[in-house]
């Protein structure tokens, strides 16, 4: 297995032999994509019916605003709208505050990604994260870089786990009372969009789970192209060493 000239392995954030918590925290993470992935058919289909068990299974916004709107014509509680989100919105964070603690900033680069452009992602995030401290988590979901770089940020830092979950659950309500808010104020009218989704729910599945294959598979190829040209100037770089 070929490494980077940090040591670490490409596709991966630690460097040598994997620890026992390396693999239960890289598993956790790797499960919130093939959980997001896996609910993709439901959402069509649940966000008109229910769509406070959607807010409960992925924290989506939609999900959340369309709750709101339920709220407004008195097909859900308002509270039961709010209160729901939080554990779909919240759950795998945890692992990212946990691959923070055990990577640094290779899990940053796992985020982010590599080249020019996670480079300055990465600079934005880190001094967000250290001007704002623990306000940078509450306030994640409101800042201009992915929420998740924070949270990897939090647990680099030294955040005891308690203390972020707290604060996590915070920014949450926050986000969650804004989305709520917005589909209580559109009512009616959301409700009846999002009934219409769902009564179209099979056809719309069918396509959200076609385009996020389409998308992986020409991400995948594009970076099976990269990787040959971005592993020349190495070679070049190690046979001029030999020499």
């Amino acid at each position: 297995m070929s490494v980077t000239g940090d040591g670490s392995q490409p596709g991966l954030p630690w460097t040598g032999r994997p620890r026992r918590a390396d693999l239960i925290c890289w598993a956790g993470i790797a499960l919130s994509g093939l959980y997001a992935l896996a609910l993709i058919p439901l959402r069509p289909l649940l966000i008109g019916r229910n769509p406070v068990l959607l807010e409960l299974l992925t924290g989506s916004m939609t999900s959340i605003v369309t709750a709101g709107a339920f709220a407004r014509v008195g097909q859900v509680s308002l509270v039961l709208a709010v209160a729901a989100a939080v554990p779909g919105m919240i759950m795998f964070d945890p692992f990212f505050w946990w691959a923070g603690r055990l990577w640094g900033r290779g899990m940053l680069t796992m985020v982010a990604g590599r080249g020019a452009r996670g480079e300055r992602l990465i600079a934005r995030s880190e001094r967000l994260g250290h001007r704002l401290g623990w306000v940078g988590v509450v306030i994640a979901y409101y800042l201009p870089v992915p929420a998740a770089l924070l949270f990897v940020i939090a647990g680099w830092t030294g955040m005891r786990l308690v203390t972020f979950v707290l604060l996590d659950a915070v920014g949450a309500l926050l986000w969650i009372g804004m989305l709520t808010g917005l589909g209580y104020y559109l009512g009616q009218d959301a409700v009846d969009v999002a009934k219409t989704i769902s009564r179209y729910g099979t056809w719309a599945s069918i396509g959200l789970v076609a385009a996020v294959l389409l998308v992986r598979g020409v991400r995948a190829r594009r970076d099976a192209r990269a990787e040959p040209a971005a592993a020349e100037p190495a070679d070049h770089a190690e046979a001029a060493a030999d020499r």
